[in-house]
């Protein structure tokens, strides 16, 4: 019940965001989904190195998390100050943090994101991060799964079965409008805006490193 009244008071908030800043979320999310599958923009610089024990991968995890983390709240600071120009800037610059800390991580614990379905898992972990209710269930039987659930998936970045980018950044959007439409306000925004980023990395890399453990300790 709570949860149904909570969404119907976020459609109604809703409605006072700008539609430009509706659009920019709606680009970006699917530039960043795009840019994922097939772009270049994230890949990472770090050299693959399959001979660290786990120890080791998880300490360089939590060094690059702690990196990323504090470039997300400085963002979040600086966006959030100007009030809606600058808080419609976040929206893509806080999407390429997120991106580019999973591709670091899949390095870190000894992945090779330049293979497709590498690419998939992370837009999987992603949307797991910032899901709820049965959708986030899902996800999480999909990412325990997910050697299984990769033989199933299409090879081609184009096939429609790929990636459904719209009901991914719906799911996005519900998850983080209010944070975001507070971040907005000149001022207060820069406050909201280092508590929401802050938040929302630690959600992620929290989903990031529980995901790769759970492979690891499937493939082992």
């Amino acid at each position: 019940m709570t949860g149904r009244y909570a969404k119907k008071w976020q459609k109604k908030m809703n409605t006072y965001i700008p539609e430009k800043v509706h659009s920019v979320i709606t680009g970006s999310v699917r530039h960043m989904v795009q840019a994922t599958l097939t772009g270049s923009e994230y890949i990472s610089k770090k050299e693959l190195d399959l001979t660290t024990t786990f120890q080791e991968r998880e300490e360089d995890a939590k060094e690059l998390f702690r990196a990323y983390k504090n470039t997300a709240i400085a963002e979040g600071v600086g966006t959030g100050a100007g009030g809606i120009l600058l808080g419609m800037a976040d929206f893509p610059l806080l999407l390429s943090i997120k991106m580019k800390y999973l591709f670091d991580t899949a390095i870190a614990y000894g992945y090779d994101c330049r293979e497709f379905q590498e690419r998939l898992f992370l837009l999987t972990v992603f949307q797991l991060a910032f899901s709820e209710g049965e959708e986030r269930v899902k996800l999480l039987e999909r990412v325990e799964n997910w050697e299984d659930y990769a033989k199933q998936l299409p090879k081609d970045p184009d096939d429609p079965l790929t990636m459904d980018w719209k009901a991914f950044q719906l799911s996005y959007r519900d998850f983080i409008d209010l944070p975001k439409l507070l971040q907005l306000i000149p001022g207060f925004g820069a406050i909201v805006g280092a508590a929401v980023n802050s938040h929302f990395l630690d959600l992620l890399k929290t989903t990031a490193m529980n995901s790769y453990r759970m492979r690891m300790i499937k493939t082992s």
